[in-house]
């Protein structure tokens, strides 16, 4: 389990992934239209891999929504940025699109049809490896509001020993012992 018992908030834990992982020391595969960093491809690789577990090949039914965690954020693309800006250089443009968190989940949201909100958190603490309460804190909060049926949370940390994912596929804690079909209602 990704993170303990008592801050889960009583939610279910549908699917899981990590990276590293047994067998996944490699870097995640290059994401088209993300440069200069692993963080954003290590983002839809860990969520890639958790929504295979549940749903086996994309796309997924609707209304899933999307929580990216991460305290350190991309501190690839922040570095690439900041050379950018030195006098006499320029940044590229890919690095402005990447540079907000939101972009790698619309990219998620598309390749697995998911339609339910999307968010990013800085999260105050947050142990590498692991989804943080706070992100199960919102996901609970997303799933009694009746904005989503599920929730993908997903945590990256870049740390000086190695980047580091988590992600886990939620579901609200009355969803039932079987697998969870998002409903086809919309909140009104």
């Amino acid at each position: 389990m990704t993170t303990p018992a008592d801050h889960s908030h009583g939610l279910r834990i549908l699917a899981e992934a990590r990276r590293p992982a047994p067998g996944l020391d490699e870097p995640p595969p290059p994401l088209p239209g993300f440069a200069a960093s692993g963080f954003n491809p290590l983002v839809a690789d860990t969520a890639e891999r958790c929504l295979r577990a549940h749903y086996g090949e994309p796309p997924t039914p609707g209304r899933t929504a999307l929580l990216l965690a991460s305290a350190s954020g991309d501190l690839e693309t922040a570095r690439a940025i900041e050379r950018g800006a030195e006098p006499g250089q320029r940044t590229g443009p890919l690095l402005f699109f990447q540079s907000n968190p939101n972009a790698v989940l619309g990219h998620i949201a598309a390749r697995w049809g998911l339609t339910g909100p999307i968010t990013a958190i800085c999260p105050a603490e947050a142990a590498p490896g692991r989804v943080p309460p706070e992100a199960f804190e919102l996901a609970a909060l997303l799933l009694e509001d009746g904005d989503a049926d599920l929730v993908l949370a997903v945590a990256v940390e870049q740390t000086p020993d190695g980047d580091q994912a988590a992600a886990v596929l939620l579901a609200g804690p009355d969803a039932g012992p079987g697998p969870v079909e998002p409903t086809a209602h919309r909140r009104p």
